[in-house]
């Protein structure tokens, strides 16, 4: 009877392991892009003029939606 218990908890713990393994993304597939800092914004924050693009882009992305609704506001009927 112990042995039998001592058996089945040994294969047990085997069973119920997972075998969790990581491999390289694929870069020639479309599907996986290239990961980590400053990859993810359509500049490059090292360049000389990043200061300048930085704030083009976020007042083009917050200021449009209100200057939209200007234009609909002022437009003739």
């Amino acid at each position: 009877m112990y042995a039998s218990s001592a058996v089945r908890a040994r294969l047990g713990n085997v069973v119920a392991r997972r075998g969790f393994s990581t491999t390289r993304t694929q870069l020639g597939s479309p599907y996986h892009y290239a990961e980590g800092p400053r990859s993810n914004i359509p500049f490059n924050p090292l360049t000389k003029h990043f200061f300048w693009r930085y704030w083009a882009f976020m007042v083009t992305g917050f200021g449009a939606p209100f200057a939209i609704a200007v234009w609909q506001t002022y437009k003739t009927k």
